[in-house]
């Protein structure tokens, strides 16, 4: 019974009016994924809880003045992602934000070299040291190619939710995305390369 129950629409008005079971099924809806989003981003579980929190809190304040011109689902993420930027910029105040170019120029990528990682086993490409590279490989990318990266590829919102819960163009994540891949693809190859070659000694 209670499942079927949490598994019922959202009452937004009840949301607006500050109904707590509601917002209480909201939150149990949505904190996994605004968790796993925070900790991605954040790359730290205390960082990401404080995310969490703070996102729902923001939220609550918020609910009595949200339009419902995106889903909530989007809504959510975009609190989630100006909390986690807050975040990271009080626990590193040296950190200068690094805006990338949105311009359709690859140009910043024509010196890349490219390893083919094709014949590496399967297991060693899902292996969670692999796993753990990638993620160590995505916390290096700057605040805006990140936000992208974990929204549309860890996530799997579509572009235009992605678009909206970052308050950007489509054609800005897309052209982000590009670049979060290419700088990723980079980092991997170097990774997969030093495999690779282990391999091929033994």
């Amino acid at each position: 019974m209670d499942e079927q129950i949490n598994n019922q629409p959202l009452n937004l008005e009840a949301l607006r009016a500050g109904d707590r079971a509601e917002f209480a099924r909201l939150v149990e809806r949505y904190s996994n994924q605004i968790y796993r989003v925070a900790l991605k981003f954040l790359g730290n579980p205390h960082d990401a809880e404080d995310g969490l929190q703070e996102t729902f809190i923001k939220a609550m304040r918020a609910l009595p003045n949200f339009e419902g011109r995106s889903s909530l689902a989007t809504w959510l993420y975009r609190i989630a992602m100006n909390e986690s930027l807050m975040i990271l910029r009080k626990s590193r105040p040296d950190l200068v934000p690094v805006e990338e170019p949105d311009a359709e120029d690859d140009a910043g990528f024509s010196g890349l070299v490219l390893t083919d990682w094709c014949c590496l086993p399967e297991e060693e490409l899902l292996s969670s040291e692999s796993r753990k590279f990638l993620d160590q490989a995505a916390r290096k990318l700057p605040e805006t190619l990140r936000s992208v990266f974990v929204l549309r590829d860890v996530e799997g919102l579509s572009i235009r939710d992605t678009a909206e819960a970052l308050g950007i163009t489509e054609t800005a994540v897309k052209t982000r995305l590009l670049r979060a891949r290419l700088k990723l693809r980079e980092e991997l190859s170097a990774y997969f390369g030093e495999r690779f070659a282990e391999n091929r000694s033994e």
